[in-house]
């Protein structure tokens, strides 16, 4: 049950990191926890890259869903 509730929760606020770590396998943890590191270190830069990443990431989703109701 916690496992599915914590893969519910990462898919549903963004994923950007869960993502990732799935396509390179990286672990999820570590990822999260340099870019709370790099975030302090370059005042937040990174910050731009994440929201970036959330909105392709959306964007890709929304149009999968889409595109299979177009078909269907």
């Amino acid at each position: 049950m916690d496992l599915n509730f914590k893969s519910f929760v990462e898919r549903t606020f963004f994923g950007v990191f869960a993502y990732i770590g799935e396509k390179f396998a990286l672990p999820v943890g570590k990822l999260r926890l340099y870019f709370i590191y790099i975030s302090f270190l370059t005042l937040g830069s990174p910050l731009v890259f994440y929201i970036i990443a959330a909105f392709w990431l959306n964007l890709k989703r929304y149009t999968r869903k889409a595109y299979t109701k177009v078909f269907d």
